[in-house]
């Protein structure tokens, strides 16, 4: 009985360690270098991260676990968008392009509702 009780006490440490805060440890896990933007909207965020002249993104969804609609894409401006989508259950992307100086356009998007940049980190 011991055993058990002492079991349970570690799994709900191990939940409150690991909790909603590791959102953004994941993220920073899929894209190198430093976080330079998080877009947030209604259904999730898309985060954007720089290192050297690449830029790279991942869509983040509020509700994990069940699988929905996703994307995210980063186009350098004068090239083509490079997208991830399709059917996740926690994240869409990574996406990387490399951007050199120029400015980049972001968009992410979970289920119905989306989040777009105009040109930015010109």
């Amino acid at each position: 009985m011991l055993v058990l009780a002492l079991a349970a006490l570690v799994s709900a440490a191990l939940l409150v360690v690991a909790g909603p805060g590791t959102g953004g440890a994941h993220a920073a896990a899929l894209c190198a270098g430093h976080k330079v933007r998080t877009l947030s909207f209604a259904t999730g965020k898309a985060v954007v991260y720089r290192t050297g002249g690449y830029v790279c993104a991942v869509t983040l969804a509020k509700r994990t676990g069940v699988r929905q609609t996703m994307s995210v894409s980063v186009q350098a401006r004068g090239s083509r968008a490079v997208v991830d989508q399709g059917r996740f259950t926690h994240h869409a992307g990574p996406v990387t392009v490399h951007a050199g100086h120029r400015c980049v356009r972001i968009k992410g998007k979970v289920g119905t509702k989306s989040v777009g940049t105009g040109w930015i980190l010109c």
